[in-house]
């Protein structure tokens, strides 16, 4: 296909940066990562990724888990040195 427009866009600098390492490391320019997601919307549609406001609010599951916490019935093993290690806790 015929590469034949121009996309100008204004990001976050610190967002670029780290993009573009982890793009570098796959090979990819940004055109060729920006040309990857165009193509994808297209197919698809849509975005090919789930989009969640950043704070929503918690589902009713984790409700009943901190309800259950403060009634004793269960227990978090706590203190944690990484969110990773709290969630292999939680089991997620």
């Amino acid at each position: 296909m015929n590469k034949n427009t121009t996309l100008n866009l204004r990001i976050n600098s610190e967002v670029k940066e780290q993009a573009g390492i982890i793009l570098d490391a796959m090979g990819l320019s940004f055109s060729d990562a920006f040309n990857l997601l165009l193509h994808q919307i297209r197919i698809q549609r849509g975005l090919p990724f789930e989009v969640v406001a950043y704070n929503h609010n918690p589902k009713q599951e984790t409700f009943d888990f901190i309800e259950r916490i403060e009634n004793g019935e269960e227990k978090l093993a706590g203190p944690f040195s990484s969110k990773e290690e709290l969630w292999k806790s939680l089991g997620i």
